[in-house]
């Protein structure tokens, strides 16, 4: 199974992009062979920040991203929104990529599921 996952939200203010890794993490955890590719956009380019720093007991979006790539999900960044955002190649978290249009679409048509938050 291929499954596309696209997030729109910041990574805090509100739960859609928790909630997106969440499921992300889910999918790789119960079925280790499926292709599980994040592509954030807008604002949840954000999440992928290096470098976050939040109050004991909060969850920490920058993790959940690691956890995402450490149990070999794919996540890519919308190069557009990035610099929209003055976000740099150099500020990411380590195993995300820039993407672009182009990747969405391949990975888009080539999804068995496409989940947007």
């Amino acid at each position: 199974m291929k499954a596309l996952l696209i997030l729109n939200e910041p990574p805090y203010g509100n739960e859609r992009s928790y909630n997106g890794l969440r499921l992300a993490h889910a999918l790789k955890k119960n079925a280790p062979e499926a292709e599980v590719t994040v592509f954030l956009m807008a604002d949840a380019v954000l999440c992928a920040k290096a470098g976050q720093k939040t109050p004991e007991g909060f969850y920490n979006i920058e993790k959940m991203v690691r956890r995402v790539v450490s149990s070999g999900g794919r996540v890519l960044l919308c190069g557009t929104c990035m610099d929209a955002r003055g976000l740099l190649e150099t500020e990411l978290t380590e195993g995300v990529g820039r993407g672009t249009m182009d990747i969405l679409a391949a990975a888009t048509l080539a999804a068995d599921k496409v989940v947007v938050f």
